[in-house]
Formats: C-alpha cells, structure tokens, sequence
C-alpha cells in the first residue's frame, strides 16, 4: 500500500515538472542616464518584474517546459522622481519553426511612453477585475499581446481571448486615476501607435484578413519550409498582398508596421532565394509600404 502511494506521488511530481507557466522572459534595465540615484532600486525592480512575468499563470492553459513562449523586455529608464519612473521599454517575443533550430520573432515592438509610480519593494499585483497599478497594468498588456501573437501563429484568430484581455487592460486604465503622464499610451486617438491603438487595430474585423495572414505565414510558410522551402516561400509570397491591402485601407494603421518591424529582416533572407518573380513582387509592396527600410529590401535583389 505504501508503495502504491509513493508511486502516486512520484507520479504527481513527474507530471508538475512537466507543466510550466506561459512565458520565459528576460527582463532588463538600463537606469545609466539616471545620475546619483539608488541603484539598488533598479535591481529589485528589475526582479520584481521578472516574478510577476515568470510566475504568474496567465492563461488555463497547460505548457510543458519546452513551450515556453521566449520573450523579451528592455527598460530604459529617462528619469526618476517622486518615485515616478519615466522609461521606455521595448519588446521581443519569438516562436521555434517546426522541424528546425531556427526561431522567428513574433514580435518586436517600442513603447515609448511606459511610464509608472514605483517604490521598492512594492508588490505587483494584477487583477482582471481590478485596477492594482499602472505598473501591473502595462505588464500584462504585454504579456498578453505576447501571448496573443503567439497564439495567432499556431490557430487562426487563436490569439483573440488574448488581445481581449488586452482590451480590457486599455479600458480599465482610461477608467483609473493616473496622471497625466501615466495615463500617456492608453488614450484613445491620442496617437495612431500606442497601446490602445493596436489592441483597437488586433480586434478589428477590417484586419482578420491580415491576421489569417499572420497564421498562414507561420503555419503554412515558415513550418512548412523544413519539408520544402520553395513552397513555404511561395505560400508566404502569394498572400503578402494582404500587408498592402491593409496599408491601403488605413495607411496610418499600427498593426501592419509591428508586423514589419518583427518581419523585415526575415523577409529579405527569405526572399533572397526566391524566383525573380517572387523577388520583384516582394520587393515592390515592402518598398511601397515601407520604404524607409529601402536599404534593408535592396538586399532582396542581391544574389
């Protein structure tokens, strides 16, 4: 009987190794153009946002260890005071490519206005029926947005629960009681790249098409290339006409310009092996809507 229990045990020990949170992030803070200020502070900052992302569960879903989503924070702090934290921060979110070593970025993304009141040793909290901080707040924005691309890479509009919560994140933070500086990102057609303005673009019906887009380029163009690379790339090719159709329609649209900012240099080593059609198709749309890259694209034309 005992060792029947043990068993049990064990077994449940094996089975918990095997589950993991969400995500696998780094976070990193860069406080040099703060002068004289307690540097001790920056670090358990940077810990305490390392925890909060690392541990909380933020779907009902169940990852094992290897399904990690690997991502990727940056703070640069601009200035502290009154315990007010004026930074900006960029994000980076990968996912691995069935059948190979490569991993493609999911996205890749700068927030120039994250902007929050801290003290340290403050506990980060984060409710979805609650506003806990603003701090919290912008953290599982893009936490979510994160796992949102990830799960629109893998099953058609699979990220829209995640981009909802995002939304939710926006509207409760319009509703808090920051300031002015802290609310900065989350004002609706405050500008055309913020935060409220790309979970507004995500869950936009005008841009499913590009999100079907975002699915079939993972799916069915980059895991397909391990079997075959030339019909991954024409897979990815045929449809880019999606990214024009969307620049088109709202040429001041955020969503198509996160997408080239994860995407471009990819591209340009994809295409580089392309048909001379593929090639000359490619790289007049990325040069229409994106010419300030223009550089980069040449290289598409290069052998």
């Amino acid at each position: 009987m005992m060792k029947h229990f043990l068993c049990i045990l064990a077994c449940l020990a094996i089975s918990f190794s095997l589950t993991a949170q969400e995500l696998k992030c780094t976070i990193t803070i860069n406080s040099d153009q703060v002068q004289g200020s307690n540097k001790s502070l920056f670090t358990t900052l940077q810990q305490s946002m390392e925890e909060f992302v690392n541990t909380q569960r933020w779907t009902n879903m169940t990852f094992q260890e290897k399904e990690r989503i690997e991502c990727s924070m940056m703070l640069v702090v601009k200035s502290v005071q009154d315990n007010m934290f004026v930074c900006e921060m960029s994000c980076q979110s990968r996912r691995p490519v069935y059948g190979t070593t490569y991993t493609t970025p999911t996205l890749n993304i700068k927030d120039n206005n994250f902007v929050f009141t801290y003290q340290e040793y403050d506990q980060l909290d984060f409710q979805q029926s609650t506003f806990t901080s603003n701090l919290a707040a912008l953290m599982a924005y893009y936490c979510y947005l994160i796992i949102g691309h990830d799960m629109d890479s893998f099953a058609k509009l699979g990220g829209t629960p995640y981009f909802q919560v995002c939304e939710n994140i926006v509207t409760a933070a319009q509703s808090a009681s920051l300031d002015n500086a802290e609310m900065a990102g989350w004002k609706a057609f405050e500008s055309n790249r913020n935060r409220y303005a790309l979970v507004n673009n995500l869950m936009d019906e005008a841009f499913k098409k590009y999100r079907n887009y975002y699915y079939d380029y993972h799916r069915h163009g980059l895991d397909e290339m391990v079997n075959n690379v030339a019909n991954g790339r024409a897979r990815i090719a045929k449809d880019i006409k999606v990214l024009k159709e969307a620049y088109n329609a709202r040429p001041a649209t955020y969503l198509v310009g996160t997408f080239l900012d994860a995407k471009a240099d990819e591209l340009v080593n994809i295409f580089q092996g392309g048909t001379t059609e593929e090639k000359k198709a490619v790289y007049e749309l990325l040069m229409d809507i994106d010419p300030t890259r223009q550089s980069n694209y040449e290289n598409i034309n290069r052998n």
